[in-house]
């Protein structure tokens, strides 16, 4: 396969970003510098390689082949061509799309923000020159909400019209044009546009002026921007289109492409998985957008031969400027294209951390560290402080009842509660409120239950985060706010006992005289849950332990397969629940007939390992409801700037999404909000199984909480801003001062016991190991500041050892100290975001990886980056230790995990 490869394409994708080739007039494919990424030239054909480090599995690879409108059709062909060659070196894991000029991909032009402006001419890299670039006067169109289709136009004023943006560049000044049916996001981001004209075309120092359609002469600006058309005139009204209005359901047909490069239909009434062969190629015709499909056993050869015959079909036809074309390989479907097939099966790969974390054990070990457990660092995060004020309600018919806070972490799946949490925010205090829906519980009480938390937080007038969480389905950070939880079966509402009183229902509601198995799970003492499961033994799973009450005895099951940090839990919520239980430790293999029998028997349990699942990168959506039509469409590569303040967008987690509000949307209601989250689970845009009882966050323009903003590079100075999107955005092209939205709230003092809040929670263990609340410190107060990205609310962080023995805190509730290194200290200043000072310890790049033949030892593994000298980690990183440190956490990771440090 080698020989067929291009070797300028050799160790493409090693490295994630953008990589992008030329296929100059000689024919030959050659490297484009970064400096001029983002320029093409009408007169070439380029292959782009986007590639991304995903939080788990392999990297991601997506190539696209760019046809200049004046590119030659033996140079496209051979961009083509080597777009699949690229493919193959990556080992056939790349969607690929073709990109016409003009016509392109929202996801291409996503990779060259805020635009690609083709330049006219042809690219040389033998003179390093950019042959053809001279300065005119144009006429630029401007199309798209959050990523911007720019094309030139003739520069006359028949090109004009009420329903697009215009950019008139001139030697001296450039001018903004919006029709007057142009939309405030299309005009912001076409300020973008002149942003990168004026910096990129005038080196700065030009002027910016903006014309509103149908405003008469008398601005000069408006009066200077018609005298280049010759004087002023009314745009006539737009005609009608001709083209015709594409369908939500276009018509689909599927080819089968034979090895003599014919295309035969399909036969059938609908499209299945199963009618596509792994030794053969297809073509879905689906209109807009045709796919090729290429099976996992097809050649080279034949993949070429398909993209040809499709692409020949598209000319033949007068389809080939505006139909977009993309080549998948087998098992790389994108989600466009499995939504056209009936019943797509959802594959779910795990990914095998386990084996991956004993790999990691044994280098740590070999380095001489006592590695005693893994901690899976960034999952377990909650992002905010959780020692803040709880208050907990549960439904009880139309009414709300208080619940006592020694009961307050205790809950019953038939039954549903609203949780107040408040906690300490920047400068001010934050509020979160979670309804979360018991599995058994009443429809009526899950209603009443969305209703009264949107009236609570409506009432509070502090803008606050809402959740609605299903049981089974809760997020970490829910569990990190109480702490400790035990689930009970049954319920206590009145709507639930009449219920099971009118079907004839065994009430199974929880009380120590019943026999109850408890499944015992968590991440430590902070994050602890007990669940009543049903009493029988295929409830067990080698990966957990359990507690089995019944009644005269308590036993204790100690899965094989569950962890030191399992058996420490385990006794710690023995002594929560009730602290004069003598249990009866069993170990699986060696139970008892007593214990089989009070689970009525034994029969088969889950005896595998459960492996964590592979979490997908977050995707970002905008969502448009209007006429009852529901639409989601995804904004690829995004950044805080695509949260404008006109939209409603969702985060996609996948294990819970986040419903963003802008403060100019038409969304009044955070209930609505909720709506529009569920119908999104409905809609599962990705095709990937999303449940319907996914956690729904609902989060406000403004009012973003930390664990909102850790998906991005947050500048919270550009979160409270004034105006709709173009306002904003005009005011800092034109670099006046914002004001800024200040919301106000009570400071969060944690210096003084007077001002700490009533019910605040710090969360202490007395020496039999029990759980008593108690006012928090100053030590345990963590203070903000707005221009950081934190990562995580806890007090100021301090060197510990890589693994200690116990993951946990001692009797008296406190971290137990740990002896700190001066390197150590240096790398948790930068940690912090400071560089490293002239006295930290200084290793080369070949010592700190984690395969270094000739390992550093004395050193914290999880921060070896900052044990690099300035120069090299600018290097490594290709930014500054400052500039790395503010970057997303998940972000660092990604890098590190590139660069085998981490």
């Amino acid at each position: 396969m080698s020989k067929e490869i291009d070797s300028v394409l050799d160790g493409a994708g090693a490295k994630p970003g953008l990589e992008i080739w030329c296929v100059e007039k000689q024919l030959r494919l050659v490297p484009v510098p970064k400096s001029l990424h983002g320029k093409f030239y009408s007169g070439n054909a380029y292959v782009v390689l986007s590639t991304v480090l995903q939080r788990g599995g392999p990297p991601q690879h997506d190539i696209h082949y760019w046809l200049g409108k004046d590119a030659e059709e033996v140079e496209s062909t051979l961009a083509s061509d080597k777009a699949l060659e690229l493919d193959s070196a990556l080992g056939s894991c790349t969607v690929q799309y073709r990109e016409v000029q003009g016509q392109e991909t929202e996801k291409f032009l996503s990779y060259f923000k805020p635009c690609v402006i083709p330049i006219e001419g042809v690219f040389s890299s033998e003179s390093g020159q950019l042959n053809g670039e001279s300065y005119k006067i144009s006429l630029l169109t401007c199309k798209g909400e959050h990523v911007v289709s720019v094309k030139e136009v003739p520069f006359s004023r028949s090109s004009l019209n009420h329903n697009d943006v215009f950019i008139l560049d001139t030697a001296s000044k450039v001018f903004l044009f919006s029709g007057c049916n142009s939309s405030t996001q299309e005009r912001a981001k076409a300020l973008e546009v002149v942003q990168y004209i004026k910096e990129n075309k005038h080196g700065g120092t030009c002027e910016v002026a903006t014309v509103e359609d149908g405003k008469l002469v008398g601005d000069p600006d408006v009066g200077e921007f018609w005298s280049f058309f010759g004087g002023y005139a009314p745009i006539p009204k737009d005609l009608p289109s001709c083209a015709e209005k594409q369908s939500d359901s276009p018509f689909l047909q599927l080819f089968w492409i034979t090895a003599q490069a014919k295309l035969c239909p399909c036969e059938g009434s609908s499209l299945n998985k199963e009618m596509l062969e792994t030794n053969k190629c297809y073509m879905l015709d689906c209109g807009a957008e045709i796919f090729v499909w290429m099976g996992r056993n097809t050649s080279i050869t034949e993949r070429k031969k398909s993209i040809s015959v499709t692409e020949d079909l598209l000319r033949n036809q007068g389809r080939s400027m505006t139909t977009h074309l993309t080549f998948l390989t087998q098992g790389l479907e994108t989600s466009i294209f499995r939504s056209y097939f009936k019943n797509w099966p959802q594959v779910v790969e795990p990914k095998l951390y386990e084996e991956g974390r004993g790999k990691v054990a044994a280098i740590f070990k070999h380095q001489g560290y006592d590695v005693k457990e893994l901690p899976d660092d960034e999952d377990c995060q909650p992002y905010i402080n959780c020692r803040g004020k709880l208050k907990v309600w549960r439904i009880n018919g139309e009414h709300l009842t208080l619940i006592p806070d020694p009961e307050q972490t205790k809950l019953f799946s038939g039954d549903c509660y609203i949780v107040q949490y408040t906690y300490p925010g920047s400068g001010r205090d934050e509020h979160l409120f979670y309804a979360w829906l018991g599995r058994d519980s009443v429809p009526d009480d899950r209603a009443d239950a969305i209703s009264h938390m949107n009236a609570i937080a409506d009432s509070s007038k502090k803008d606050p985060v809402l959740v609605q969480v299903n049981q089974d389905k809760e997020p970490l950070l829910f569990f990190s706010i109480f702490q400790t939880v035990i689930i009970f079966k049954g319920g206590l509402s009145k709507r639930y006992k009449n219920l099971i009183a009118e079907k004839g229902i065994l009430d199974e509601t929880y009380d120590e005289q019943k026999t109850a198995l408890f499944r015992v799970q968590g991440i430590s003492p902070e994050n602890m849950q007990a669940i009543q499961v049903n009493q029988v033994s295929n409830s067990l799973n080698s990966s957990y332990c359990y507690i089995l009450q019944t009644g005269t005895s308590i036993f204790t099951w100690i899965g094989n397969l569950s962890s030191t940090v399992d058996h420490a839990l385990l006794d710690r919520m023995l002594e929560l629940i009730n602290p004069t239980w003598q249990p009866i430790s069993v170990r699986e293999g060696s139970e008892p007939d007593i214990f089989w029998n009070a689970l009525g028997g034994k029969t088969e349990y889950p005896r595998q390992k459960e492996l964590k699942q592979h979490v997908e990168d977050p995707r970002l959506f905008t969502l448009t409801c209007a006429d009852g039509n529901f639409k989601v469409k995804e904004i690829y590569n995004f950044a805080q700037d695509d949260l404008t303040t006109e939209d409603v967008l969702i985060l996609n987690c996948h294990e819970e999404i986040h419903v963003w509000i802008g403060s100019h949307s038409n969304i009044k209601s955070k209930q609505q909000a909720i709506l529009l989250g569920m119908k999104f689970l409905q809609t599962d845009p990705l095709v990937e199984g999303l449940s319907s009882e996914t956690p729904i966050y609902v989060v406000t323009e403004g009012r973003e909480p930390p664990f909102f903003t850790r998906f991005f590079e947050w500048d919270s100075s550009k979160a409270n801003m004034h105006g709709n999107s173009f306002e904003r955005k005009l005011a800092i092209l034109k670099g006046k001062k914002q004001n800024l939205e200040v919301h106000t709230g009570k400071s969060w003092k944690g210096s003084s016991k007077e001002s700490t809040p009533d019910g605040l929670r710090s969360k202490s263990v007395s020496s039999n190991g029990r759980s008593s609340s108690s006012p928090v410190t100053s030590a345990s107060v963590t203070h903000f500041n707005s221009s950081t990205n934190f990562q995580i609310s806890t007090p100021t962080p301090t060197a510990r050892k890589l693994f200690p023995g116990s993951p946990f805190h001692d009797s008296a509730g406190s971290p137990k100290a740990e002896a700190e290194s001066p390197s150590q200290a240096a790398v948790l200043d930068q940690a912090d975001g400071n560089d490293a000072s002239e006295n930290s310890v200084i290793y080369p790049y070949e010592r700190l990886k984690v395969n270094s033949s000739d390992p550093a030892t004395d050193i914290d593994v999880t921060k070896r980056e900052g044990y690099l000298c300035d120069e090299e980690f600018r290097e490594k990183f290709g930014m500054r230790k400052k500039t790395f440190y503010g970057l997303p956490k998940w972000r660092q990771d990604k890098l590190k995990k590139s660069l085998h440090l981490f």
